[in-house]
């Protein structure tokens, strides 16, 4: 499923244009975004949470010349998917 097909799918369900399904999903991804950038955590009861964990520096290879190389820390978004998500899809 694509952006494009999501919007289609909000607008059907809730009755409103396409025009303002895609500025309310923006708005929405907006929002994660601003929270996770933030450190905050993004809690959506039966979906699921979005939030920032940090990744140690560590040696890693290239796999073109085998050099070893050093790979820097680094903070990256992670999503864990709620029981009810979970459920729907089992």
């Amino acid at each position: 499923m694509t952006k494009a097909d999501l919007i289609e799918k909000i607008a059907s369900g809730t009755g409103i244009s396409k025009a303002d399904a895609g500025r309310a999903l923006d708005a929405t991804i907006d929002a994660v975004k601003f929270a996770l950038k933030k450190g905050q955590k993004v809690t959506l009861v039966g979906f699921g949470t979005f939030s920032v964990v940090k990744r140690k520096a560590r040696k890693g290879r290239n796999p073109r010349t085998g050099a070893d190389i050093k790979i820097p820390a680094a903070k990256i978004p992670k999503f864990s998917a709620g029981k009810t998500l979970k459920d729907a899809v089992k």
